[in-house]
């Protein structure tokens, strides 16, 4: 123990790092500060001390960690180029940090997935067959990819409306988890969805979707998630309190 409570830096925006806030900011021997991105226009908040925005690089990052005893990193598994900053900037700086990673989801039996490594991928898979509807949850940031897809209707849920081009047919769904089996499953077969085209986020908050795709017998393009840094990993906000605790 230092005397005083360990200054802990949770990079955020996810249903864990939300969840280890409220376990941190109940218990005395932590201060933690939650880091969001600023991407979404309405964000959930976590409890405690927040700031929004980005650090300015890993330079920026490594400066930030000057009054930081600990570096959690609990970024949504997309996340890549800020896990890749933080894991940088905890080496340089020497500072301890650990990833909270959720489990990936994995097909089931009577799952019809086709898996794929990048979004990009993913509108080339689509791009090989005659079309349809296909219901797109990848992210707003993504949907630029199927853009010149125009033998296809897409079925697209985000949070907030996409800045870039969007495909020639199209629907906005907006829209934030946790989503209901039942719901999903009448979406689904509402719109006649032919495809479902997400990411591999892992999770319960979104993962109705898959179950409805199972039971109508609708096809998944699954992307797979990105290479992450070598750095330790815990797989829920609990087991990351617990190892904070350990360490104490």
């Amino acid at each position: 123990m230092t005397g005083r409570p360990i200054r802990v830096l949770i990079l955020g925006g996810t249903a864990e790092a939300r969840e280890l806030a409220q376990l941190l900011d109940e218990d005395d021997d932590f201060a933690v500060l939650s880091s969001l991105a600023g991407r979404v226009a309405n964000p959930r908040l976590p409890v405690g001390q927040t700031r929004i925005g980005g650090f300015g690089g890993v330079d920026g990052l490594t400066a930030f960690l000057s009054g930081i005893d600990v570096l959690v990193d609990a970024t949504h598994p997309f996340a890549a180029t800020i896990s890749r900053h933080a894991a940088a900037a905890a080496q340089r700086t020497g500072t301890p940090v650990f990833a909270v990673v959720r489990p990936q989801w994995s097909a089931a039996p009577g799952d019809r997935w086709t898996r794929v490594p990048t979004v990009a991928a993913a509108a080339t898979e689509l791009s090989a067959r005659r079309g349809g509807t296909a219901f797109l949850t990848t992210g707003r940031q993504d949907v630029h990819a199927f853009a010149a897809l125009d033998a296809w209707r897409f079925l697209i849920r985000v949070v907030d409306t996409p800045a870039g081009s969007l495909p020639k047919r199209h629907t906005l769904i907006h829209d934030r988890g946790p989503y209901l089996i039942g719901a999903e499953t009448a979406l689904l077969r509402e719109n006649a969805v032919d495809v479902l085209v997400t990411k591999n986020s892992g999770g319960d908050l979104v993962s109705a979707k898959l179950e409805a795709a199972r039971m109508l017998g609708v096809e998944v393009v699954m992307v797979d998630r990105p290479p992450r840094p070598g750095v330790p990993t815990e797989p829920s906000a609990a087991s990351a309190h617990a190892r904070l605790r350990a360490d104490l």
